[in-house]
């Protein structure tokens, strides 16, 4: 039994040396595993429900073509992806699961989520997801043109970007009174999210009971994996050529 685990890959067109790696990774790694679990932002932007240009193409094709394997891919929405078009899903063959989603691995219980969830000090941007998260907007947001569309990503993304700046460090980290409250609401074994981009196992202490909360890396300068086989989990890191 392997599980692997990947998030914040933020691929885009201007890194096309994350993109290549990705597409690597799906052929060896990944194909030759039992399910791969992308926990948000896959992509650094989506625009919603368009024709897929020539990225999405090519990554929903790596990842069908890796499901005919037989590995299995779920993939859970980010803050930077949750508006991925129907016809990406569909093409990729991928599960989408609700974020949090409380799976099992090697007879554990595992509690996955993107984990923008637990940053509840940002309380702007918590405020913000809930709005954009709303499927009333989203449908409002669907029925505009897609040059308007294109508008408010572009905005979203230099306004998130410029505010982060501004935020402290703690603020943009995950709170732990969230994440305890997760653990005692789920009863998982182990937490595994990404969102932070600071890769890390830590062990926590909910009630008296040992758990782990694992963090998932980015891919901005190399691959970032959680690899769970019969030994536990593990933590990889794939070069970019």
């Amino acid at each position: 039994m392997t599980i692997l685990f990947i998030s914040d890959l933020h691929l885009d067109t201007s890194r096309p040396d994350a993109t290549d790696a990705f597409l690597s990774f799906l052929s060896t790694d990944a194909a030759a595993a039992d399910s791969l679990y992308i926990l948000g932002d896959l992509f650094e932007a989506c625009t919603g429900n368009d024709p897929l240009d020539e990225l999405q193409t090519t990554v929903a094709d790596g990842l069908a073509q890796m499901t005919t394997t037989g590995t299995r891919c779920f993939l859970m929405y980010g803050n930077r992806d949750f508006l991925v078009s129907h016809e990406f899903i569909e093409r990729s063959k991928l599960c989408v699961l609700p974020d949090p989603s409380l799976i099992y691995a090697g007879g554990e219980s595992v509690l996955l989520s993107h984990g923008d969830i637990f940053c509840t000090d940002d309380k702007a941007y918590q405020r913000y997801r809930r709005v954009v998260r709303n499927p009333i907007v989203r449908r409002i947001y669907d029925a505009l043109p897609f040059a308007v569309r294109n508008l408010i990503v572009n905005g979203l993304r230099s306004n998130s970007e410029a505010a982060n700046q501004r935020k402290s460090y703690e603020v943009m980290d995950v709170n732990h009174g969230a994440i305890e409250a997760a653990v005692r609401k789920y009863q998982p074994q182990t937490l595994v999210h990404g969102h932070t981009h600071r890769p890390a196992i830590h062990t926590l202490d909910v009630d008296g009971r040992q758990r782990l909360r694992i963090v998932l890396g980015d891919w901005y300068e190399q691959g970032s994996v959680l690899r769970w086989a019969d030994n536990g989990p593990e933590m990889m890191s794939l070069s970019f050529n």
